[in-house]
């Protein structure tokens, strides 16, 4: 490995949380040995790892995601509200030290380069019409419009991380797969799955609701009282 490749790296890990590249993360800083991380970091590159812990498993995850502070905010209790934002993935080789806080020696990690530009590009324009398929038909369910950011990334790896990191509900087991995942085209594939998944779903609700409105015996009521 490059020297440029290996870095020391001090860890955050946070219960059940995944951040992938590109995305904000806001966290209150309390605790005091991240208050000594926090100014450690600040007087440096302002870059620390975020790391899944799992409460269950008791363990960190071996991948995680460099964080970078955007802005920090100092508290008169020596607490701090920081905004950061994900940037490389790395992989834990080991833990350096354990005290005042964790650091590990991590190693940067990147997809591969696909061979196959065109599969690729199909694959991505089937994932964004699943996903827009998704978020109308959640609309029509809770009865108010809904729509996609207008920032929503179309190239392929960045589409794939907006996604993962956007999955609703307890998903950190499915986040941390996804971001250990270094082939864009199997990411987008299994979002994929998930995505039609949750797609078929939503329509058979939506037919049913559409059914149930429809035979509804109040409005018909309602209806042949007008019609008289």
């Amino acid at each position: 490995m490059s020297e440029l490749a290996v870095r020391e790296l001090p860890l955050f890990p946070l219960p059940d949380v995944v951040l992938f590249p590109q995305e904000v993360l806001p966290l209150h800083i309390f605790e005091p040995r991240y208050r000594m991380m926090l100014r450690t970091v600040m007087a440096e590159d302002r870059r620390f790892g975020v790391v899944r812990w799992d409460p269950q498993q008791q363990k960190m995850a071996d991948v995680g995601c460099c964080a970078e502070i955007l802005h920090c905010q100092n508290q008169e209790d020596d607490r701090s509200n920081i905004v950061t934002l994900g940037q490389q993935r790395f992989r834990v080789l080991n833990i350096v030290r354990e005290a005042p806080f964790r650091v590990g020696l991590v190693s940067w990690i990147e997809d591969e380069v696909s061979d196959d530009h065109d599969a690729l590009t199909a694959l991505t324009d089937q994932v964004s019409q699943a996903l827009r398929d998704v978020v109308e038909l959640t609309g029509k369910l809770i009865g108010k419009p809904s729509s996609l950011p207008a920032d929503l990334p179309d190239l392929p790896r960045e589409l794939s991380f907006w996604i993962g990191s956007h999955l609703g509900g307890p998903v950190a087991d499915h986040q941390q797969a996804l971001l250990e995942i270094t082939d864009t085209g199997e990411r987008l594939r299994q979002e994929y799955e998930l995505l039609d998944q949750t797609r078929r779903q939503l329509a058979a609700r939506t037919v049913l609701k559409d059914t149930l409105t429809g035979s509804d015996p109040r409005r018909s009521s309602l209806e042949e009282l007008d019609g008289e």
